[in-house]
């Protein structure tokens, strides 16, 4: 369970239920597969496959997952069985539908076909760090990762989550540290990095596999341009892209984290779970010190 993509939320440990309860609750919102005329259907699911709890408990962390099943009927397919069934109406019959009976005829045969589509299925899954209060989503885009807060807090009949709102901004410390070449703390550059001008139709510049101390990079930002993605290292064990909006993409874990994960134990469970402590645990870190080189949180 390495996150390849992420966003975060600070969220209030203490009024959180005790894991059991926690999974008594995600058992009233359970995924079932989506049938008859139902477009999808989403629900929780167990995060591991050897296991069919729908809490995965890992020392002080525990992750959910959130499945979705939906049909897939193509457009195309339906537009033309919906011209077949037009033509031949118009052969039997000897006149032309209108629009409204076109309507019609067209949720006919999506109500006709919608049983016998094909099904697709998808996850999120997420980590509660209670020891650091955050609650970690695999999923960089915002409404994926909304919906399934938005899942936990139904189910839970509430969630104390916010958004991470810090003193500076993102966009502003990543430009900083473009402009000096180098990084504070832990954090050094990577090698790729977005940066855009002012205005909405400013073109964005893509920068990849390149020294971004070089100066030929760092004049972009002279030039009046600012940061909008950033690739950076943190202490030697994480690899990854830090958005403006304060998400996580291209995530990649540098051996040290994996090689200490092997030395639990090589089968599923005991795997699954040293994973999830070591990357709850260094990813919060690298958030808290992040964090720190924004100037803290905004006051709520």
């Amino acid at each position: 369970m390495w996150f390849k993509q992420m966003t975060f939320y600070p969220i209030a440990t203490q009024k959180l239920p005790e894991w059991d309860k926690l999974a008594e609750k995600l058992n009233n919102l359970p995924f079932v597969p989506v049938t008859g005329l139902d477009w999808f259907s989403e629900g929780f699911a167990p995060p591991h496959a050897f296991s069919p709890e729908l809490v995965f408990v890992a020392d002080k962390t525990w992750s959910v997952a959130l499945k979705k099943s939906e049909k897939v009927l193509p457009a195309a397919v339906v537009r033309d069985i919906l011209a077949e069934r037009v033509a031949e109406i118009a052969e039997n019959e000897g006149r032309t539908l209108g629009r409204k009976e076109k309507l019609v005829l067209k949720e006919n045969i999506i109500d006709e076909l919608l049983p016998r589509a094909f099904t697709r299925n998808s996850h999120v899954q997420a980590i509660c760090a209670m020891e650091y209060g955050f609650f970690l989503v695999n999923q960089a885009n915002a409404r994926k990762s909304e919906n399934l807060v938005s899942k936990l807090r139904e189910a839970l009949g509430g969630l104390d989550v916010r958004l991470p709102h810090t003193q500076q901004s993102p966009s502003s410390l990543m430009t900083d540290w473009l402009l000096r070449g180098q990084c504070d703390g832990g954090f050094e550059l990577g090698d790729s990095c977005e940066l855009k001008g002012s205005g909405e139709a400013a073109p964005v510049i893509k920068i990849n596999k390149q020294d971004l101390a070089a100066d030929e990079v760092i004049q972009h930002i002279k030039k009046g341009k600012t940061v909008t993605q950033l690739g950076l290292v943190w202490r030697e064990q994480i690899a990854f892209v830090l958005a403006d909006n304060f998400t996580f993409k291209r995530m990649q874990y540098l051996d040290v984290l994996q090689e200490e994960a092997e030395q639990y134990g090589d089968d599923a469970a005991s795997l699954a779970m040293a994973s999830q402590i070591l990357m709850a645990e260094n990813v919060s870190q690298m958030i808290a010190e992040l964090v720190g080189h924004l100037g803290g949180w905004q006051e709520k």
